[in-house]
């Protein structure tokens, strides 16, 4: 090797060193990027002032886009309302449509004249109460026959007081003076009057008098030219009503001054101490009410309205299902009964009485009949669960905010859901009963992701 040559290597071999230690140094600082490509992992240490350094296990997930933290003001916007999680007995129900109406032959009563007469006196009019024996109407009494029989009753009361009066002084005489013919008529003819009093005794109670106006046409010797029609009594003794028993008059179907002829009708009570619930069931469900009235499970309904659809009426009992099923609709109808209760009751300044019923006819209600009943079950508000596409999911309250948990859904009907108890909720879990549907929505708004309309809506 010559001297020139020398020179030459050191400054190769100097610049091989350097542009080798160049590439050691770069690898070293991207050593995060191009050791990812191999799967190794990488190693990031945590100086005094990373938030998450020494963050356990049970706020993973604090801050993400899983979650959502309210303030107390948050939740009463959104009516939050906390659901304690416990595992209980849920009761599968058949659904029926069904309707508030009367009982037939029991709920509505008419009142007809039981005489001809002229109407001189109201005293109720429609929508006020009356009580078993409160007066209802005043007659001047035209009739005919019941004039006939107060006349034949005063007749028979003379005659027989006259007979009475010669058989006393008959039998004073001495004996010989009368022959014994004499007074074996006049016993005879006493007992005639006295068949003939008790017959027109009956007709004028048949015709509608009180023993008490009778006993006063036989004081006063004067006939009976006015009645009192009075309200009647109750016939039927198994009623189970909460509150006064009363009657309600439905109609008026005369005015005062208005001539009547014996059978007209002059008002209609109405008896809603008691009603019926009428409820359609189809074909297909025959089994399952069969055997819901065979077990004696008690029955369960609801009113359609806003003020009352979350409150059920409970411990109904089947009254009798019709034997008739409709060929056209393959469908027929069960009838519950239903007692009553007083929602107003109150007194006018007039002294008249008002009764409002809380269930009146028409009213539109839904049936609930229990199938079956599956024990140990986690059943949840209606409102508690969120459906979007093909997931459904919960808020589970965790220390001041609340994390989404996807549960799989078992069975759901219009008061509750069933999800499995399959680990995703546990007893005692503190889930959103109101306002579930908000959080979700808050939740989508915080990850940018669109509103679906029909989130959590069922159809």
């Amino acid at each position: 090797m010559s001297l020139n040559e020398r020179p030459r290597r050191l400054l190769v071999t100097v610049l091989c060193a350097t542009v080798l230690a160049g590439a050691a140094i770069g690898a070293f600082v991207t050593k995060e990027r191009w050791l990812t490509y191999f799967g190794a992992p990488t190693e990031v240490e945590s100086g005094p002032d990373d938030e998450h350094a020494g963050h356990d296990h049970a706020d993973e997930g604090h801050g993400s886009a899983m979650n959502i933290e309210l303030t107390e003001r948050g939740l009463k916007n959104i009516g939050f309302e906390p659901f304690v999680v416990n595992p209980t007995n849920y009761d599968r129900e058949l659904t029926l449509p069904a309707i508030v109406v009367e009982r037939p032959g029991r709920s509505q009563i008419h009142v007809t004249a039981p005489l001809t007469g002229i109407v001189t006196a109201i005293h109720a009019v429609t929508g006020e109460a009356v009580d078993t024996g409160e007066p209802l109407f005043e007659l001047r009494l035209t009739h005919e026959e019941l004039v006939a029989a107060q006349k034949e009753f005063l007749e028979s009361l003379a005659k027989l007081d006259i007979v009475r009066q010669e058989l006393s002084r008959l039998q004073g005489l001495s004996e010989g003076v009368v022959a014994g013919k004499r007074i074996l008529e006049q016993e005879y003819e006493q007992q005639r009057l006295e068949v003939t009093l008790r017959s027109a005794e009956q007709a004028m109670l048949l015709h509608g008098l009180t023993e008490e106006q009778i006993q006063k046409v036989q004081n006063t010797g004067s006939l009976f030219r006015n009645i009192t029609i009075r309200a009647p009594e109750h016939g039927d003794a198994d009623e189970a009503c909460e509150g006064p028993h009363l009657f309600t008059i439905q109609s008026l179907g005369v005015a005062k001054g208005e001539h009547v002829e014996m059978g007209t009708e002059l008002a209609v009570l109405a008896d809603h101490c008691e009603l019926h619930i009428e409820a359609l069931a189809f074909e297909d469900d025959a089994d399952a009410i069969r055997r819901a009235a065979e077990s004696n499970r008690d029955v369960s309904a609801r009113l359609l309205d806003s003020k009352s659809a979350s409150h059920r009426l409970r411990g109904l009992e089947v009254a009798y299902v019709t034997s008739q099923i409709d060929p056209n609709s393959r469908a027929f109808k069960v009838y519950v009964r239903l007692p009553n209760k007083v929602a107003l009751d109150k007194t006018t300044p007039s002294g008249n009485r008002v009764l409002e019923w809380r269930y009146k006819p028409g009213q539109r209600m839904q049936l609930l009949v229990p199938v079956e009943t599956w024990e140990n079950q986690l059943v949840l508000p209606t409102t508690a669960v969120v459906d979007e596409g093909a997931e459904a999911y919960v808020y589970r309250q965790n220390g001041d905010h609340f994390d989404q948990v996807a549960v799989h859904v078992l069975h759901r009907d219009q008061q509750a859901v069933v999800v499995a108890n399959d680990g995703a909720l546990f007893k005692g879990d503190i889930v959103a009963g109101e306002g579930a549907y908000q959080m979700h929505l808050a939740i989508k708004n915080k990850s940018g992701g669109a509103i679906d309309p029909h989130a959590g809506h069922n159809h």
